[in-house]
């Protein structure tokens, strides 16, 4: 599968949730992660020609758990694109101080305040995640047979307590396209004790074992979230981006 298709998919999402603004500089969240890294490389790309002129950076949050990331320093380079890495502890007190049983919603908005800070020290602007189609299904599970409610992430949001806009850009790509892209590039090993035993690689089970057994059962999902007369989730996305960019509460 070709980076093309990935653009493609990306661009949509970018225009209809109007992502992207001109002279917008845009950071991406850097895991190391294949999500991540093909985002930044589609970004990268779409800068090229994209209508609203954007600047481009990538932080990198190190959790203290051994990683290597220095790949991602050339591979940064070769796009033109700055690159910091953030040393933390996040790693550290989870596992070692706190020792939390359920880490993963903790290390999240660790990680997210981590980048939040570095955008903030480097003058403000968007923060890029790499969620993609599949993530926002898994997400809506998640939330309806843990918290018994109808919700998934917006493709784009306003942290008013940042002054940060988030958006994902990869919201209307599947992971299924992500994956061969990302073959090629230099994906760093997620040193993670929870890697694959979270309840959202649960919830990715889940999923593929409904479409085993009900065929295009994701697709179904997918579509009954995506298309604006199927759902109530995002049919109104810019209003209640607009009204939290009023004065609403932080993601």
């Amino acid at each position: 599968m070709s980076m093309q298709k990935i653009l493609s998919s990306m661009r949509r999402a970018v225009e209809q949730f109007d992502m992207i603004c001109d002279g917008d500089k845009v950071t991406v969240g850097l895991s190391g992660g294949k999500d991540s890294l093909v985002l930044l490389a589609a970004l990268a790309a779409f800068r090229k020609f994209s209508p609203k002129k954007f600047t481009l950076a990538a932080v990198t949050v190190d959790m203290g758990l051994g990683a290597d990331f220095s790949p991602l320093k050339d591979f940064c380079s070769g796009l033109d694109v700055e690159h910091r890495l953030i040393e933390t502890q996040i790693g550290e007190i989870i596992f070692d101080i706190r020792k939390e049983k359920s880490p993963c919603s903790l290390c999240s908005k660790m990680r997210r305040g981590a980048l939040n800070t570095a955008i903030i020290e480097s003058g403000g602007g968007v923060l890029a995640l790499g969620h993609h189609a599949d993530d926002v299904a898994e997400t809506f599970f998640l939330s309806l047979l843990y918290e018994g409610r109808l919700s998934t992430f917006a493709p784009k949001s306003y942290m008013s307590r940042s002054g940060i806009t988030l958006i994902r850009p990869l919201i209307l790509t599947e992971e299924k396209d992500i994956i061969p892209v990302a073959k090629d590039l230099p994906v760093v090993h997620n040193p993670c004790p929870c890697n694959r035993v979270t309840k959202r690689e649960y919830m990715k089970d889940l999923i593929k074992k409904l479409n085993r057994d009900i065929p295009a059962a994701k697709d179904s999902i997918l579509t009954a979230l995506f298309h604006p007369e199927r759902n109530n989730l995002w049919d109104k996305a810019q209003e209640v981006f607009s009204r939290e960019k009023g004065g609403g509460n932080d993601e």
